[in-house]
């Protein structure tokens, strides 16, 4: 066997370990985490037994649960914001086949590789310069429009995919614009909007740098409380706010993989997303 030969046989090999080396550096802190979240002392290096008292703490701390309440609300009404406004602007740019549509949609994806640092910036730039005052109501605001882009994203994926012909039939058959799409449209894209809300729901929810430019000083979002937290010292109790957020948000997207199946789709919304 050639030197070439062997060279080529261990390729595998190292690719397999480097793999493991890069998810185990990914995933082993958040590993720790969720083992210290148990940790029955209150150390963050040693771990004595396993025990829920730091779970106990979150759930009596006033502060750490009205934040949660909060960032779920924001997420929920974001979601709502995002889907509207987003299919309302895919089933535009669908319908527009000229230079100005396909500008108008690449300006749309600009969202997605802009970064958030300046989305932030930008969006306090313009509360204050309108004299908006900080508050759950400009997190929203905010958080609404920067997830318009991933709705379009995907909604005009699925529209990309559907046949014109059924509305068109639809149409021919006695319906009007409005009805063809609230009858024949609207129910096919079913999937991808439920698919496109849990994924914004996510994304929003753990959202830091965003939520930490535009909010205000009471309620906080959840992870801006947990940042505002940290800097006076770590307590245990972080770990179990942490965990809680990583069980909440994996089960999201884990819904945002499977509904779109359970409509015999092969694909899900976030395929469009990784290009999966």
């Amino acid at each position: 066997m050639s030197a070439r030969s062997r060279r080529v046989e261990r390729r595998p090999a190292v690719a397999v370990a480097v793999t493991v080396v890069f998810f185990a550096w990914l995933y082993l802190p958040i590993a720790a985490v969720v083992l210290f979240s148990f940790n029955s002392v209150k150390s963050l290096s040693t771990f004595r037994g396993f025990s829920t008292r730091w779970y106990a703490d979150f759930v009596h701390d006033a502060d750490l649960v009205t934040s949660l309440v909060a960032s779920i609300g924001i997420a929920a009404v974001s979601a709502v914001g995002a889907l509207v406004l987003g299919t309302m602007l895919a089933l535009g740019l669908s319908r527009i086949r000229s230079r100005t549509g396909r500008a108008v949609g690449a300006v749309t994806l600009l969202p997605l590789v802009t970064p958030e640092i300046v989305t932030g910036v930008a969006a306090l730039l313009l509360f204050t310069g309108v004299g908006l005052k900080l508050s759950l109501v400009t997190v929203t605001l905010a958080e609404i429009t920067f997830s318009i882009a991933y709705v379009t994203v995907i909604v005009r994926g699925r529209l990309a995919a559907m046949s014109t012909e059924v509305e068109e039939a639809a149409r021919d058959l006695g319906c009007t614009p409005w009805q063809a799409l609230r009858l024949v449209t609207l129910p096919t894209l079913v999937p991808a909007l439920l698919g496109a809300g849990l994924l914004v729901f996510a994304l929003v929810f753990d959202d830091f740098v965003l939520a930490f430019f535009t909010t205000g000083v009471s309620p906080q979002p959840l992870p801006v409380r947990i940042y505002s937290s940290i800097r006076f010292g770590v307590s245990p109790a972080i770990n179990a706010v942490g965990t809680v957020m990583l069980v909440l948000s994996a089960l999201v997207m884990v819904l945002a993989l499977i509904v779109p199946r359970l409509w015999g789709r092969k694909s899900s919304s976030l395929d469009l997303i990784t290009g999966a």
